[in-house]
């Protein structure tokens, strides 16, 4: 399988289904630091960054920002004092698909070289 970071979003409509557990399990051993949770009634993906300082807190939410316009794939954001939260899903399922987890995985990779 080739790497989730390496890989671009396909156009999503509402009409496939969201990621299978088995899926969701395959996929997050390629983003084990980031957590699935259930926010209103729907899986997302969600990873809080750490950094130290605002500025580079900053610096990462407008890469992250840069990529999602690229991939036409974009997350909720939030960036405070010395971190960024990053929370992926498609709205369009109201779940998880296989996007979410290539962002996931290249939003690691942008954390990486902040």
């Amino acid at each position: 399988m080739t790497e989730l970071k390496e890989q671009k979003c396909v156009p999503c409509s509402g009409d496939v289904p969201p990621a299978t557990e088995e899926e969701i399990k395959n996929y997050k051993t390629q983003i084990p630091d980031w957590d699935v949770i259930t926010e209103d009634g729907e899986l997302r993906l969600q990873r809080v960054y750490k950094f130290d300082d605002f500025k580079t807190a900053l610096a990462f939410t407008n890469s992250v920002g840069e990529i999602a316009e690229e991939e036409g794939h974009h997350p909720a954001l939030l960036t405070e004092w010395g971190k960024v939260t990053v929370t992926w899903w498609t709205h369009a399922i109201n779940g998880l698909h296989q996007n979410d987890f290539i962002m996931a995985a290249k939003s690691d990779r942008l954390a990486d070289s902040v």
